[in-house]
């Protein structure tokens, strides 16, 4: 939400996938956010985030890797915050059918709302993402898409640029009535190489929830962030 273009890659590894617990996939999240100025009050912020994904045993026996689907954001937000100092955004949110292969795609467009409401209190900053996504179009053969996403985070960070952060990455899927909840704690550093501006971090995750066939147990997470301050 800051006048602050970023370029995360997220490397996640999860295992433990499906009934046999076999199954094990790597994925990175390419997630620029870029903001746009509208006018002397308004931005337009763009978050994008492409999959790039390596499975095995997904399901047992195969091994899949490729593009998955793009979920388009775009938020529209003052750029002071309200008098309570708090800081939000609007608009829409956008599935797009980008995956190469059927097991990497829902193979349906979708669209849906989406909404940020954060607050930095001191070294604090908390708040809450939220979308919705129901399919509009796109294979008749596949199932509908009717999906809740909810990340609630708080994070805390010091005086030398260190960042602790906790949050979780909930889905509700609404057709087949699952939950897929991880919870993740991230620690993270602002660095300077020359002039460039980068956050490394690294987190576990815990899945509290999944569907029979998704992940179970414990998780990891790698993060790398380009920052170019406008």
């Amino acid at each position: 939400m800051a006048a602050l273009i970023s370029v995360p890659f997220q490397y996640n590894y999860d295992h433990h996938f499906g009934s046999a617990e076999q199954g094990h996939k790597s994925y990175v999240n390419f997630q620029p956010v870029v903001p746009i100025s509208i006018n002397p009050d308004w931005n337009m912020i763009s978050r994008t985030i492409l999959p790039i994904n390596f499975s095995q045993s997904i399901p047992p026996g195969e091994s899949v890797s490729g593009l998955g689907d793009i979920v388009q954001s775009l938020f529209f937000s003052p750029k002071q915050p309200g008098a309570t100092g708090l800081i939000w955004g609007a608009g829409p949110v956008f599935l797009l059918p980008s995956g190469t292969d059927s097991q990497l795609s829902a193979r349906k467009w979708g669209i849906g709302p989406t909404a940020v409401l954060l607050k930095q209190a001191g070294p604090y900053t908390y708040g809450i993402l939220a979308n919705h996504i129901w399919g509009v179009a796109g294979s008749s053969s596949r199932p509908d898409v009717s999906s809740t996403f909810l990340q609630p985070f708080v994070s805390h960070t010091t005086k030398d640029a260190w960042t602790f952060g906790l949050n979780t990455e909930s889905t509700y899927d609404w057709k087949s009535k699952d939950w897929s909840e991880p919870i993740n704690v991230t620690v993270s550093k602002l660095v300077k190489f020359g002039d460039q501006h980068v956050s490394l971090g690294a987190g576990l995750k815990y899945w509290a929830d999944s569907p029979d066939s998704g992940p179970h147990d414990f998780g990891g997470r790698l993060i790398v962030t380009f920052l170019f301050p406008k």
